[in-house]
């Protein structure tokens, strides 16, 4: 099986060339791919599939000619995935299979069309504005923390970190605690603390996130515009500019009256064919 390796602020995605939907991929293959000490190792899969070859995508293909069939590393699903969209344009771009034109370049996902542009090694998508509309609370060892949720394609419960709790001091080696009525679906926790001022933006936030079927990563798009929405709600703003620092980078997010842009590098790192027959025997074929 052949696949790419690509990372966007160090969130890391296996990509496999599937075109026309012929790939059986099912979850414990993709489990087994992200798998990092007996597989490739990656945060998630994205299966770069014609829109009008997938059933979750064949309704959007008016719009965009390629979905982005997403899954994280523990083989469920997402809705959508900043960085991993932003790293399948770029793979888009290099392999052919997307001309550039300077226009924004429109990609299918679970939660409907996003569009993007690429600058040099920046590579920028645009999604929904992140809705907030809810409060909730997280629970990580011992600590109850009030939060936002938020709505970006994908849920989101955003905790700013009273003073006296470190951010580098958080334990996100096992999952922070929810309400399930609030997500019944799961949620992808964010936890912050305000940064020193940045040129050129409006607020500059700092932040760690665990990941709904993924853990902890060095990096999460959209958790990063749901949190730059926080950020600029506290400090007074409808729009802006928010720098966000996630342990693997930085992040821009720039929330408009109607949508929002994550900006940031998108890289490909390595090509290459992987063995199924060398993968857990629950998944060989």
């Amino acid at each position: 099986m052949e696949f790419t390796k690509g990372h966007g602020t160090g969130n890391d995605f296996v990509l496999l060339p599937d075109p026309d939907g012929q790939l059986d991929l099912t979850p414990e293959l993709v489990a087994a791919l992200c798998d990092r000490r007996r597989g490739i190792g990656a945060d998630g899969v994205l299966r770069v599939v014609r829109a009008a070859k997938h059933p979750d995508g064949a309704e959007l293909a008016g719009e965009a000619e390629w979905f982005m069939d997403y899954w994280n590393a523990d083989g469920s699903f997402a809705e959508m995935c900043g960085n991993g969209a932003r790293v399948f344009v770029r793979y888009l771009l290099d392999t052919g299979l997307a001309t550039p034109t300077g226009e924004a370049l429109p990609v299918a996902t679970r939660a409907g069309v996003v569009r993007a542009l690429v600058e040099g090694g920046t590579v920028s998508v645009e999604m929904r504005r992140p809705r907030l509309y809810d409060e909730a609370t997280a629970t990580l060892g011992g600590l109850t923390l009030p939060g936002t949720a938020v709505d970006v394609g994908n849920p989101h419960l955003v905790c700013v970190l009273p003073l006296g709790v470190e951010l580098s001091a958080l334990d996100l080696t096992t999952a922070p605690g929810f309400d399930p009525e609030v997500f019944p679906s799961g949620v992808n926790v964010e936890f912050i603390v305000a940064g020193d001022p940045v040129d050129a933006t409006d607020t500059h936030t700092l932040m760690r996130v665990y990941e709904r079927g993924s853990a902890e990563t060095l990096s999460c798009g959209t958790g990063a515009c749901a949190v730059g929405a926080v950020a600029l709600r506290d400090a007074g703003r409808d729009t802006g500019v928010v720098a966000v620092d996630v342990p693997g980078g930085r992040l821009t997010v720039t929330v408009t009256a109607d949508s929002c842009w994550l900006s940031g590098p998108a890289v490909l790192v390595a090509t290459g064919e992987v063995d199924l027959s060398a993968l857990p025997a629950t998944v060989r074929r």
